[in-house]
């Protein structure tokens, strides 16, 4: 996919985890407002695919360890205003025990930007000048449900963890 320039800042939302919990996952993007570009990182692809329908945007997304979909990758690059994101969903490069095997690959693939989820634990951290972000999970019955703002505009990038406080049915 090439670059694509905005003259506004773009808003990159980003979802993982989201486990069939497609009421908060509706509520988290009611919240978040307008998005330039909707970001889904594993367990529950289909949730990917409702909210494409709710937004009318399409969903990046990559597979799980907890999906089986054929025509969906496991990992994926994409270019947005010259920043290069390595999307995955981070099982593969056992990011419960840690970053290092998933630093190696955004290395490889000199990534500015790695967006992966599985932990189910919300993170912002950059390491060797890479920005890191774990959206978390809206996961139902999850204490502490999260997705992630990233805000891209000239080259500077931002990302903020948003907490939810499920309303009830």
């Amino acid at each position: 996919m090439g670059a694509l320039c905005y003259n506004e800042p773009m808003k990159i939302v980003v979802f993982s985890d989201t486990h069939g919990n497609q009421a908060l996952a509706a509520q988290a993007l009611d919240l978040a407002g307008h998005a330039d570009h909707i970001i889904h990182l594993g367990d529950e692809t289909d949730d990917a695919t409702f909210l494409e329908a709710l937004s009318g945007i399409t969903v990046t997304k990559v597979l799980g360890n907890c999906d089986f979909a054929t025509d969906t990758p496991r990992e994926a690059m994409l270019v947005l205003e010259e920043k290069r994101f390595l999307l995955t969903h981070g099982d593969l490069y056992g990011v419960k025990a840690g970053l290092d095997k998933l630093s190696k690959r955004a290395t490889a693939e000199k990534a500015d930007v790695v967006l992966y989820g599985h932990t189910h634990i919300q993170s912002v951290c950059t390491i060797d000048g890479v920005l890191y972000v774990n959206p978390g999970c809206l996961k139902k019955g999850y204490s502490e449900p999260s997705f992630a703002l990233l805000s891209l505009e000239k080259g500077l990038l931002s990302a903020d963890i948003v907490p939810l406080h499920p309303t009830s049915p």
